[in-house]
């Protein structure tokens, strides 16, 4: 069974992204609003000699017809361009007014018309605008028809009631659409602005190192018949200075892939705010060594990331204390929370975290969220700065072998 249903539903998949574009991520939802035509068809279940209108009978073969011409109207209006978006809803209005002497029901095409005025170009009050003059045409006719008045009236009301949710919907995904722009810019001057740091901090640190070396070796190569001894410890100088050289740009390459709570919580908030969820935090003035921030800030980055993907939350917090012997870093969120199965990037995490002497609790329940604590240990002063002390020598003992 679930062998045929898979085909199947892959087939249905893309019949639909043929019929509406995926990229404007409305799913499924243009295909079941279709559901609403339905009401064309409710005079079927009407006695005959209801009154409608003086001059209102319903035919079968009209009604079919124009469901026939409004499908590929409906579907073109989510294809098509600005303009073609506008004259498919003047035709879908032009097909209620047409079947009003055929259809009582033919409102129904009204109230799509109504729905893609709301999504028109142009500003609010032009799209107000053609809305008033959508419902004061079909009032016109339905009196003109002698239609009973709450027809015209449930029709008006539903059609403000469908344009209003519409404009709001669509605002809305304008919003969102222009919030991740921001945070893609943000994201590229952030890595612009990191290349031109290491462009300059690469630049001074080589710059003069790389002409000190270029002086000795000429001056050991100059010296190297007249005084051997001497050019022998001017080699082993410029040994000393690239094992140097070597030391600090491992050092510097370390601070680049090193990553920071602050630029983390900074996308993070952007991220996820962009999705709809709060973030509020309580972040202290935390000085930690680097190795142990970046286990932080990439511990954030796979929460959050989590958090927009899973959760389903409205809300999320950060708290990052510390005290002399340890920081903590907390992520906490509403959303639906389960007993989930750690994959690879909570087991990374883990390790990260363990390899640190540290410690990693998460807790999730079943629709109450879920609560991601890390606890490091700090180094004590003296072996901070002994640590400090180190990595010069200690790195150019590595170039060395």
């Amino acid at each position: 069974m679930n062998l045929l249903a898979s085909p199947l539903l892959r087939s249905l998949t893309r019949l639909r992204d043929r019929l509406v574009p995926e990229a404007l991520g409305l799913g499924w939802m243009p295909i079941f609003l279709l559901g609403y035509l339905v009401f064309l068809f409710v005079p079927l279940l009407v006695p005959s000699n209801a009154n409608w209108g003086q001059s209102v009978r319903w035919y079968l073969w009209p009604t079919l017809l124009s469901v026939a011409v409004f499908l590929p109207m409906y579907f073109l209006a989510y294809r098509g361009s600005a303009m073609t978006r506008v004259l498919c809803t003047l035709g879908i209005a032009a097909l209620g007014y047409g079947l009003m002497s055929f259809n009582a029901f033919s409102n129904t095409y009204v109230i799509y018309a109504a729905a893609f005025v709301a999504l028109l170009p142009g500003r609010l009050w032009t799209r107000v605008g053609a809305l008033f003059a959508l419902l004061g045409g079909y009032c016109g006719m339905a009196a003109w028809l002698g239609f009973p008045a709450f027809v015209p009236a449930v029709t008006a009301i539903i059609s403000v009631a469908v344009f209003t949710g519409n404009y709001f919907q669509s605002e809305t995904v304008r919003k969102r659409a222009e919030l991740k722009l921001s945070h893609d810019e943000v994201r590229r001057l952030a890595a612009l602005a990191e290349r031109e740091r290491i462009g300059r901090d690469l630049h001074d640190l080589l710059g003069h190192t790389l002409s000190l070396v270029a002086l000795k070796s000429d001056l050991a190569g100059r010296l190297i018949e007249r005084d051997p001894q001497a050019a022998r410890n001017e080699i082993n100088e410029v040994s000393r200075v690239a094992r140097d050289a070597l030391a600090q740009v491992r050092r510097a390459v370390t601070g680049i892939r090193a990553a920071g709570i602050a630029a983390e919580l900074a996308s993070a908030k952007l991220l996820l705010e962009s999705d709809g969820i709060t973030l509020r935090y309580d972040a202290q003035e935390v000085v930690v060594p680097p190795d142990l921030e970046t286990v932080l800030a990439l511990a954030l980055r796979e929460a959050v990331t989590n958090i927009q993907r899973h959760a389903r939350a409205t809300l999320a917090e950060v708290s990052l204390t510390s005290t002399v012997e340890h920081v903590q870093l907390r992520i906490r969120d509403n959303g639906v929370g389960s007993a989930a199965v750690p994959g690879n990037g909570l087991a990374g995490m883990r390790e990260r975290v363990e390899s640190r002497g540290g410690q990693l609790r998460i807790d999730s329940t079943l629709r109450q969220g879920t609560c991601v604590e890390i606890v490091l240990p700090l180094p004590s002063r003296e072996a901070a700065v002994s640590v400090e002390r180190q990595p010069a020598s200690a790195e150019a003992g590595v170039g060395a072998t």
